[in-house]
């Protein structure tokens, strides 16, 4: 029986795949919400000509916001409904999590439970909501006068009311996001909003194609870069795949119990701590959080006279903070390896970890179960913390800097590799799950069959 079951999980067929309809009717439906989310990117806002918006775009290229561009799909160079994308909803979840670790009664509503996570997570859908009604007026604002020096009016009809819409469609346009990537997650596979996130990113893979291959037939681009970038893609890509999989594994020992022949025998398991506990989580707070006030600056400062004190000081943010500049890339160095720390911190509980080790009798061979437990695991994880904060920033910081000084566009940056990559690994991890649940449960089908007809 048990080789049995080891030969059908083993077996992952097509034939398999086929008899999982509960799986392929969750693929299909996360396959139709994508299409739907792509659908809306190309949906712009009430009052805006998109055509004299994208000549607008084309001119102000290789800023800051190309990436928010990348993480959109695209929605912010046409203006979209969702031009904002998820971001907003990110930026809240950052603010309600380190709210729940610093104050009292919010670490309380923590520890509640289920109900405790609802209203944490309402907290954080008004937050979503207040700053996607900040950044919408800020970028209506811009919008009316972008392009004004070049004589090209991208707002049709400039006004309050032309504000007041455009942030009610960019809130409605981020909520109806966070409502799909909650229905993808619940009756689709995978994680929602990871999926959209990445569902953006990927989307841009032609445009890049496209303008590697024109670059390259004009000669801006040299043959040894797009080698030198094929090379480095493929080493981020096999680099990230083995440390994503890197684990520390502690050995559990558990006191000796009796057999079914009188024996006594000793239980051993282990516990596994993944090198990266964060995961992608710390590259995508940290752009989150940069993105905001950038975000805000960039086109607080197209209505702003640059020959003013307020225009000049925007303007030199602006420049500072370009991808390649020293400023930009420290402030992105430093908020991923925060974010790893302290990620890793929510994510995992030393405390907590001991404690149940305790009640089920189990301990780490040389350490004393309790207190002396708590202290090793947290020792052993600020170990590989360490290690798994220092390759985020190589991968993502490192790549950042090279697209910038080459000129290539941003799409091949680290940061959006290493959502692809996490994301595409953990819905085929999902996928796999679902399958070997379903195999395993035709097998005790056919068990319980058997047993009735004996």
């Amino acid at each position: 029986m048990a080789s049995r079951a080891d030969n059908i999980a083993s077996n992952m067929s097509l034939a398999n795949f086929s008899k999982a309809t509960e799986l392929k009717n969750r693929i299909w439906f996360t396959i139709g919400a994508l299409i739907v989310f792509r659908f809306l990117s190309f949906v712009p806002l009430p009052g805006v000509n998109p055509l004299i918006l994208s000549d607008l775009y084309d001119q102000t290229r290789g800023g800051i916001l190309d990436l928010f561009n990348t993480f959109s799909g695209g929605s912010l160079e046409r203006m979209s409904l969702i031009a904002l994308g998820v971001m907003p909803y990110i930026t809240a979840s950052i603010v309600v999590q380190l709210a729940a670790a610093l104050h009292p009664s919010l670490a309380a509503l923590k520890k509640e439970g289920t109900v405790g996570r609802q209203k944490l997570n309402q907290y954080t859908r008004y937050g979503t909501v207040f700053l996607c009604a900040i950044q919408g007026w800020f970028l209506a604002s811009g919008l009316e006068s972008f392009g004004a020096q070049s004589g090209m009016q991208a707002v049709v009809d400039p006004g309050v009311m032309f504000r007041i819409g455009a942030v009610i469609s960019l809130v409605g346009g981020t909520m109806f996001l966070l409502w799909l990537g909650e229905q993808i997650t619940s009756r689709g596979i995978g994680n929602g909003v990871s999926l959209i996130i990445m569902a953006g990113i990927v989307a841009q893979f032609p445009t890049f194609v496209s303008n590697l291959g024109s670059g390259y037939s004009e000669g801006s681009i040299a043959t040894g870069i797009i080698v030198g970038l094929i090379a480095m893609v493929v080493i981020l890509i096999l680099g990230i795949c083995f440390m994503e999989r890197a684990q520390r594994r502690l050995l559990i020992q558990y006191p000796k119990r009796a057999t079914q022949r009188g024996m006594m025998q000793a239980d051993r398991s282990h516990l596994p701590l993944k090198l990266n506990t964060a995961g992608v989580i710390p590259p995508i707070f940290a752009s989150s959080l940069l993105l905001l006030p950038l975000t805000i600056t960039q086109f607080a400062g197209n209505s702003v006279d640059t020959d003013s004190a307020a225009g000049g000081f925007l303007q030199s943010v602006l420049q500072y903070l370009q991808h390649g500049q020293p400023l930009y890339m420290t402030l992105y160095a430093l908020g991923i390896i925060f974010f790893c720390f302290f990620y890793t911190a929510i994510v995992f509980n030393p405390e907590e970890t001991a404690d149940n080790l305790k009640k089920n009798g189990g301990f780490i061979p040389g350490i004393r179960p309790g207190k002396r437990t708590e202290e090793y695991l947290d020792y052993v994880l600020t170990r590989i913390t360490v290690i798994g904060a220092i390759y985020l920033t190589i991968v993502c910081v490192l790549p950042e800097y090279m697209i910038a000084q080459t000129g290539v566009p941003l799409f091949l940056g680290g940061t959006s590799l290493l959502i692809v990559v996490n994301v595409t690994v953990d819905t085929i991890s999902q996928i796999q799950s679902h399958l070997l649940a379903h195999q395993y449960g035709d097998l005790i089908k056919k068990a319980k069959l058997k047993g009735r007809l004996r």
